[in-house]
């Protein structure tokens, strides 16, 4: 991103999770997450492994907190894992657990680099699940007191606090595809847990507010704009049906106050709702979802490209040479993300954006020196900043930018068989390793601070 575009407060970052990084899965307290439960179960993960140890961040953060200074950030995105600060849910915290994670952003604070909490990435406590998870509404206090127990003790020092992260991901792959946790195959359970997920959060911005005076607050989606495959009626259908489930679903309610009513029906004519419709949405469920928040978190990865199914259904349909994919298999298309800012700018004009993931995974040798020379993925981030670049000389009010990720980490359901760090882990060693594209990353920050520096010296 040229320095040029740069506000002076501009947050450069990376991002993790606790899930994926931290292991100790049974240390200090620390109860069972749905994933470690999902995980254990044989052929859900591609690699067959397990996030018991990862990257043993746990007992490392004080080595990965150098790994920060060393880059030059100015903030770090991290999320808390709920079952090591309520490890039954709710009720009693856990003091171990709210230890780690206080001396973490004391030392981030010390250092300049500004915390950005997130609050659920994914790791609910299998014990809530037990009882229902995302689909039964109890959850939703269960998360609120989540929201309270961390903001009560960090909320005096942490000002960045999101409450979810990438809603869809949760409420459809694991519970309407299966192939995440929960691992549940239930259409009409997915929309359950999307409105249960989005109400929490909703009904969290209350607590977070009062115990974190002055703070930001908000969520983060995953988006993507949907393309047609063709020119066809059919095809233009199928993509609006994508933007619908994919994007508008999640930002409609948060920024307007109800979901797309032409989603609502492509999900009744499928059979995954009554004919009545959102029958589990109640009497002030959507005024409090429309609560207003201080920035909308972007995580972009790649656009959707879709031709309409043997029954009208989106069918995603890949156009470009497999040079042009990810290891993930995802198309690399930057411009995606020049589209996504605006529109969410001009449609739904969030006060704040923070893009808060942006990254890759490419295929790298098994062994040797030249494992760190990742030149695809320093393309990768100089052409996505280019795209941001553009979007704030657009007008788009951009704040921040995270990598994902910091290092290599338990990558879900691939498990350890696909690496976006800008550092190389070696699980055997637990040795991290900057790849070019952290020096790259380094030097780019570096180039903006000192811009920066000679704009404020010259206005002065």
């Amino acid at each position: 991103m040229a320095a040029s575009a740069q506000p002076g407060a501009f947050l450069w970052g990376v991002a993790t999770s606790a899930q994926q990084i931290e292991g100790a899965v049974r240390e200090d307290g620390r109860s069972e997450s749905i994933w470690d439960r999902y995980a254990s179960v044989p052929g859900n993960i591609s690699d067959g492994s397990d996030p018991r140890v990862a990257c043993d961040h746990y007992h490392r953060w004080r080595e990965d907190f150098e790994l920060l200074r060393w880059l030059g950030v100015n903030a770090y995105r991290f999320s808390l894992a709920w079952p090591r600060v309520l490890p039954a849910g709710t009720g009693v915290p856990n003091p171990a657990g709210l230890d780690f994670y206080d001396a973490l952003v004391d030392a981030l604070l010390a250092a300049g680099i500004t915390p950005s909490v997130t609050l659920d990435h994914w790791d609910m406590p299998q014990v809530l699940q037990d009882r229902g998870g995302w689909p039964a509404r109890a959850t939703v206090d269960a998360f609120v007191e989540f929201a309270d127990v961390a903001s009560r003790r960090l909320g005096d020092r942490v000002k960045l606090w999101t409450t979810h992260n990438e809603p869809w991901c949760l409420s459809h792959l694991g519970h309407e595809m299966g192939v995440h946790a929960p691992g549940m195959r239930d259409p009409y359970a997915s929309l359950r847990a999307a409105h249960h997920l989005l109400l929490s959060h909703g009904r969290a911005l209350e607590p977070l507010r009062r115990n974190a005076p002055g703070a930001q607050v908000g969520i983060v989606n995953i988006l993507s704009p949907a393309y047609p495959a063709s020119d066809s009626d059919a095809d233009r259908d199928a993509a609006r049906q994508l933007d619908g489930s994919f994007n508008r679903w999640f930002l409609d309610p948060v920024f307007r106050g109800a979901y797309p009513a032409d989603a609502v029906a492509d999900r009744v004519r499928r059979g995954h709702l009554p004919a009545g419709g959102l029958d589990f949405v109640e009497p002030g469920d959507l005024a409090c979802i429309a609560s207003p928040v201080d920035f909308l978190g972007v995580n972009y990865y790649s656009r959707g490209v879709v031709r309409a199914g043997a029954d009208g259904a989106p069918e995603s349909v890949r156009v470009v040479p497999e040079a042009e994919l990810t290891e993930m298999g995802w198309e690399v298309y930057p411009e995606g993300l020049l589209e996504t800012l605006v529109r969410v700018h001009r449609d739904y004009a969030p006060r704040r954006i923070h893009v808060t993931e942006n990254g890759a995974a490419f295929p790298e040798p098994a062994d040797g020196p030249e494992r760190f020379a990742d030149a695809r993925r320093v393309d990768f981030l100089r052409r996505h900043l280019a795209a941001a670049d553009r979007a704030i000389a657009a007008g788009v009010p951009l704040e921040g930018w995270f990598v994902w990720s910091l290092m290599d980490n338990f990558e879900w359901g691939q498990g350890y068989s696909r690496r976006f760090g800008l550092f190389h882990v070696d699980y055997a060693t637990q040795r991290r390793t900057p790849r070019d594209s952290a020096r790259w990353y380094r030097e780019h920050i570096a180039r903006c601070a000192a811009a920066d520096a000679v704009r404020s010296h010259t206005q002065h």
